[in-house]
């Protein structure tokens, strides 16, 4: 029976970069089983939309090259949402103008904030954080 889970993940992945990667595994798996999985990215951890970082970021968290970003695609073909923080954005310097620029594209991305956390967190049968 599929369930609705939230997943978010927050940690700063320059901190722990294993802990981001596991995270998006762990919501790419849910999701890839057929389960509801809305994530939200939030802080410095909406840097691993960025397609430049995701790229670089096995050899940091103990991947073998390619993992971090195949389990994010996965994460991307099989999610009901995706949203991350329009202010954790802008404080690492993307914004809804050079956003296409530098995140990884391919589905939609949902800007939002502490409201968003909160709707999704409270209708959710599952709440993961990272």
């Amino acid at each position: 029976m599929a369930k609705r889970y939230f997943v978010m993940i927050s940690t700063d992945p320059e901190l722990d970069p294993r802990k981001c990667v596991v995270g998006i595994a762990c919501a790419a798996q849910a999701a890839k089983e057929g389960h509801e999985v809305h994530t939200f990215f939030a802080s410095h951890a909406v840097r691993l939309l960025q397609t430049e970082y995701i790229n670089q970021i096995d050899g940091r968290a103990g991947e073998a090259l390619g993992n971090s970003r195949a389990y994010l695609d996965t994460l991307i073909e099989h999610a009901a949402s995706m949203h991350c923080s329009g202010g954790s954005q802008a404080v690492v310097g993307v914004t809804k103008a050079n956003a296409d620029a530098i995140l990884i594209g391919g589905y939609e991305l949902n800007w939002g904030g502490p409201p968003k956390v909160v709707e999704l967190s409270s209708t959710a049968e599952v709440v993961l954080t990272y």
